[in-house]
């Protein structure tokens, strides 16, 4: 066992000593380690056995050298002999070196002036060359100076884009083209600030020839719609050849007969369009320049914003527009000048301003122009004022219909300046028709000659067949002057109507409606409440208030005239379904009836002042014997006031008998109001004492008033009908005259009593009068004298009246 593990420690350390020999020195740590690692004693071992390999080795070198000492000795030898041809060499060749130079000396001179010329033709050619590189930008540097120089900035633009993109690369290493390539931007951003400049410049101008542009622009349309207008009239007499016509451009006419003379002056005016007015190239450079820096939306942005704001600018009117035309004018030019602008950038530019932009600013500027309008035509006050106005929102419709802008607000918004329209018209037309009936005479009109007679008939339609089978001149027509002159007014207001219609697009039947509506504002608004005031003036008597009846009625007759008139003009018949009628009929009516109650009311109030005049005696003993002298006076203007109603108009189917009732209803008015006047008189509470002597006064006037009444002053009464306007006062009075109280009491709420009408309350209040008269020894006294009996019959019947008037309260 023990020689067995010598063996395989002999075997290990072998193999360590192969690993040594083979392996780099600075690997051979882990191999000694594993010396240490084995058996104790094993290193001592390990390092017999490697003494005993050193030793082996030494013997192998030593052997090796003897080997070649001898050829090492024998090198040496020959090296020796070497040494001394060398020198001798050596020597040879320094001679030949020294000889080589001398005579190379003057050839490395020229050679030196050859290496020198070389070079310098190698510069110039290199020079020539990089100057052909540089030549050409130069050139071009200097053509974008000249560009910049004549304002070419997009020509400059894009000789700096061939800069950059082909000239400078050839030559970016040279610090002028770093110069060059470094002023670049700095020029493109002058060109972007000079282009922005000239574009402020061209936005200031635009809105300086908006008016002018907007001007031409209505002008062109104007003329287009007086084109329009002669050709149908040439459509409507005969044959014609259209002509072509253009909005933007100048128009040549080639028509025949009377088209060729209206429109000469026309087709020999050229009309300037925008384009011409107006110079954009200022956009045009500004939008290819700000393109071509790729900052085109920008300038978009830009100028849409600018425009915007001007348009608000232009959309602002004067505070004293509505003051004249002419600010009008002045406002539609500016909105058509600035929307004819936009409309040529929109088609003349791609994209700089879209459709959807201009419809946006349009359908703003048209809210704006509509509230504008509305708030400025209601400060108008003149109709020819508003009816200017009228014609130029046409026209300006028109014009921006042509560009392609929808206008059909506008045209609503006519439809309430009409109603403004018509009530200017209505205003003035109150005036007239004031002035009329303050000019008017209110008496028929006279007429001298035949002349006359056709004058007046040509005015008024009035036709009265027994008045023109009357040869004999002179003659009276029944109306007053006033009345052919409001029928020529009212015909006058239809005309003046009818022109705000025209050009309004509108159909016949449309336009029909709209005078008949107009005129029926006439008659039921401004001339009923012209004849109400008239009627109600104090300075209209009673002849002049029968004259306005004869008016209203001739006039109430004429409106079936208007009715056809208005036909004429719209040639609308009158049968159609929708066909407006006139309120004529009611209108004149109202007046005539207003007029019958103020007949009625001054009859009334002069009876009452004549009442005023009465100066009555109540404590005289006996009677003057004949009637009062203000009654006799009221009854006298009676019957010459009840003789003025035979004027009155009664020839007239509708009015037949109007006449009689008017001054048949006027006279029973007079004669209760003077009876019930005179009834209020006897018992005032204000009046305290009543003799008989004045009871029978009273009754004589009251007598005078039954005369009065039974002496027909009207016509038509049927018996006494007008009497019994007195019959209170008549039963009243009798009884006191008579005295008949036994038969009063006894017969009191019977229906055949023959003091019917007799109160008892007013028969009391009378009674009391007289009984205070009896007290101071007036007419009662010689009852008291002569029997005291019937002093007690009084008191009785006092106290029986009383009972009466409590019986009746209970």
């Amino acid at each position: 066992m023990a020689d067995t593990e010598i063996l395989e420690c002999v075997t290990e350390h072998e193999r360590i000593l192969q690993e040594i020999e083979s392996t780099e020195t600075a690997c051979v740590g882990p191999t000694l380690r594993s010396i240490y690692d084995d058996q104790p004693n094993a290193h001592r071992r390990f390092m017999e056995k490697l003494d005993a390999r050193i030793r082996n080795h030494d013997r192998e070198i030593e052997k090796m050298c003897n080997f070649h000492h001898q050829g090492f000795v024998d090198a040496i030898t020959e090296l020796l002999k070497v040494r001394a041809d060398a020198e001798k060499l050596l020597g040879q060749v320094r001679d030949t070196n020294r000889r080589l130079q001398e005579a190379g000396r003057e050839v490395t001179a020229q050679t030196e002036d050859v290496i020198r010329c070389r070079v310098q033709q190698r510069n110039m050619a290199t020079t020539v060359e990089k100057m052909q590189l540089c030549i050409p930008v130069l050139e071009m540097y200097s053509k974008l100076k000249e560009q910049l120089e004549a304002k070419r900035y997009y020509a400059a633009l894009k000789t700096m884009e061939q800069l950059e993109m082909v000239y400078i690369p050839r030559v970016s290493q040279y610090r002028f083209c770093q110069i060059m390539a470094e002023n670049l931007p700095r020029l493109r951003e002058e060109i972007k600030e000079i282009s922005m400049s000239d574009l402020k410049d061209f936005l200031e101008s635009i809105r300086k020839h908006s008016d002018k542009v907007g001007e031409t622009a209505m002008r062109q349309a104007q003329q287009h719609r007086t084109f329009n207008s002669a050709v149908a009239k040439q459509a409507s007499t005969g044959h014609y050849t259209r002509p072509s016509y253009t909005l933007t451009a100048r128009t040549h006419h080639h028509h025949n007969g009377q088209m060729d003379e209206d429109m000469e002056e026309e087709s020999d005016e050229e009309i300037l369009t925008a384009q011409e007015l107006v110079d954009f190239s200022p956009v045009y450079r500004c939008l290819h320049i700000y393109t071509v820096l790729g900052d085109r939306e920008t300038f978009e942005n830009y100028y849409r914003k600018q425009r915007k704001k001007q348009a608000r600018l232009v959309l602002q009117p004067q505070a004293n527009m509505h003051e004249t035309v002419e600010g009008y004018r002045r406002y539609f030019n500016q909105i058509v000048g600035f929307f004819v602008v936009e409309d040529h950038i929109l088609n003349a530019t791609q994209g700089l301003v879209t459709k959807a932009f201009t419809d946006e600013l349009w359908n703003m500027a048209l809210a704006k122009i509509i509230a504008v309008l509305r708030t400025h035509s209601s400060y108008c006050d003149d109709p020819d004022l508003v009816l200017e106005l009228k014609n130029l929102i046409v026209i300006f419709a028109d014009t921006l219909q042509g560009y392609g802008f929808p206008v059909t607000r506008l045209f609503d918004l006519l439809f309430e300046v009409r109603d403004q329209y018509n009530e200017t018209l209505l205003k003035k037309w109150a005036l007239v028709f004031r002035e009329i009936f303050e000019m008017d005479n209110y008496s028929p009109i006279p007429v001298e000659t035949e002349e006359e007679y056709k004058s007046v008939i040509s005015r008024f339609p009035y036709h009265d067949p027994e008045l023109e089978k009357q040869q004999d001149f002179p003659k009276k027509l029944p109306m007053s002057q006033s009345v052919p002159q409001i029928y020529s007014q009212v015909k006058e207001f239809i005309y003046a109507s009818l022109k705000f219609s025209e050009s309004l697009h509108r159909s016949s039947t449309e336009i029909d409606d709209m005078l008949r509506k107009s005129t029926n504002l006439l008659l039921t608004r401004i001339l009923s409440s012209c004849l109400q005031n008239l009627i109600k003036k104090p300075h209209i008597g009673l002849t002049e208030l029968v004259q306005i009846i004869i008016n209203s009625t001739h006039l109430e007759q004429a409106c079936r005239y208007l009715e056809e008139f208005i036909t004429n003009i719209t040639n609308v018949s009158p049968e159609t379904v929708h066909t407006t009628r006139l309120y004529g009929l009611s209108t004149f009516k109202d007046a005539r009836h207003a007029a019958e109650g103020e007949i009625y009311t001054k009859l009334n109030q002069k009876i009452d002042e004549f009442i005023q005049l009465a100066d009555y005696d109540w404590g005289m003993s006996e009677s003057d014997g004949r009637a009062s002298g203000y009654l006799m006076d009221l009854i006298n203007f009676l019957r010459s006031t009840f003789q003025v109603f035979t004027h009155l108009p009664n020839n007239n189917n509708d009015h037949a008998s109007m006449s009689g009732k008017v001054a048949q209803t006027a006279c029973m008015s007079a004669c209760k109001h003077l009876s019930t006047s005179l009834m209020q008189m006897l018992l005032d509470t204000e009046l305290r004492q009543i003799s008989m002597g004045a009871i029978q006064q009273f009754n004589l006037d009251v007598i005078q008033c039954e005369l009065f009444a039974s002496s027909e002053p009207v016509p038509g009464f049927q018996g006494d009908t007008l009497q019994l306007a007195f019959i209170d006062l008549r039963q009243l009075l009798d009884l006191f005259m008579v005295w008949d109280w036994s038969t009063y009491l006894a017969d009191y709420g019977q229906p055949n009593s023959k003091y019917l009408r007799v109160n008892p309350a007013t028969a009391l209040a009378l009674l009391e009068k007289m009984k205070d008269t009896s007290k101071k020894n007036n007419i009662f006294s010689q009852f008291r004298k002569n029997d005291r009996d019937k002093q007690k019959l009084i008191e009785t019947v006092v106290k029986q009246l009383r009972s009466l008037v409590n019986g009746m309260s209970s």
